[in-house]
């Protein structure tokens, strides 16, 4: 690539204990130099993502988002709604990161039918389709397979025209086929097999799905890249084996070859090395890939932070 867009950082964040204390976290977010707060959507001991980031909006002037949004635990049309009214409260610095769930043990917990992939997919897919029209300008009317709308009007209208920015992640060709052609942001990820391992398909191979779906737009498209670890060290494969015996838990696998030291060092998920390293490597992602965009999780914040500002306005 010819050119590279300045890179900015996300942090994503847990909840906090009160009031003061959430808004002490987003203007520390803020101070450290993070561009955007994050919250992820979970049933369990997260906070509801449109509250928390309206509150996060009072106090900082941080732009604020999804990581994401579980397309299952809303209808399109209330998810519209909510995404419309939070960019218009927040003056417009609000970016939807939607996808199709991820985590059945919440589903169970809830009562919630945790269809194969490829449904869950699908009616993602069909919501893109369905909150862009109803951001636009006009009443909306669609049948889809799971979804049928009828002369409604979204109301308010988003600020940021023609609708705020769209992420949209995953590991697989379909999930990446989908953000290639309907969204703003992709975000790179691997997918867990189960307790097998993680797919570690290449970057170039996602990318080239991504391409082919996105044709003309590929260019316009911001890349997404999600960080699982930020361990700042001069003992890089010891901290690789830590990580990779926390990862083997995390996907709950059962053998050690599941995921590998080398593997995680492999890994652009995973940031090991020196700061002057893991600067380095980062650089080294937005020549080759495009990434300009780099996530990472409140629990690497501090690590993280002497990476941030050796990047900053590059």
């Amino acid at each position: 690539m010819s050119s590279y867009r300045p890179f900015r950082f996300g942090l994503e964040v847990r909840p906090a204990a009160s009031k003061d204390d959430w808004a002490t976290k987003a203007r520390r977010a803020e101070d450290s130099g993070y561009a955007i707060l994050l919250l992820p959507d979970h049933l369990g001991e997260h906070f509801a993502p449109g509250p928390a980031l309206m509150a996060a909006a009072n106090v900082t002037t941080l732009r604020l988002g999804t990581y994401v949004y579980d397309n299952d635990f809303r209808h399109p049309v209330v998810l519209a709604k909510e995404v419309a009214t939070i960019d218009v409260l927040t003056g417009g610095r609000f970016e939807l990161g939607l996808g199709a769930g991820w985590r059945a043990s919440e589903y169970q917990q809830a009562g919630i039918p945790f269809d194969e992939a490829s449904v869950r997919v699908e009616r993602t897919e069909e919501t893109l389709r369905i909150i862009k029209g109803l951001f636009s300008e006009g009443p909306v009317d669609f049948t889809g397979k799971y979804y049928t709308i009828t002369q409604l009007e979204g109301f308010p209208k988003p600020v940021q025209r023609p609708h705020p920015p769209i992420l949209i992640g995953g590991g697989s060709k379909r999930m990446l086929s989908i953000a290639g052609r309907e969204a703003d942001i992709v975000s790179l990820n691997f997918r867990a097999r189960g307790s097998e391992s993680l797919d570690m398909t290449s970057i170039e191979q996602k990318l080239t799905w991504i391409r082919q779906a996105a044709g003309d737009r590929f260019n316009d498209l911001e890349f997404n890249l999600i960080t699982f670890a930020v361990v700042v060290t001069d003992r890089p494969q010891e901290a690789a084996q830590q990580v990779a015996a926390f990862m083997r838990s995390f996907i709950g696998a059962t053998q050690d070859d599941a995921v590998t030291a080398e593997q995680v060092l492999a890994s652009p998920h995973f940031l090991i090395g020196s700061v002057d390293q893991i600067s380095e490597e980062l650089l080294s992602y937005r020549e080759k890939y495009g990434i300009s965009y780099i996530t990472v999780h409140e629990r690497d914040m501090d690590a993280f932070t002497p990476v941030m500002a050796r990047l900053a306005g590059k």
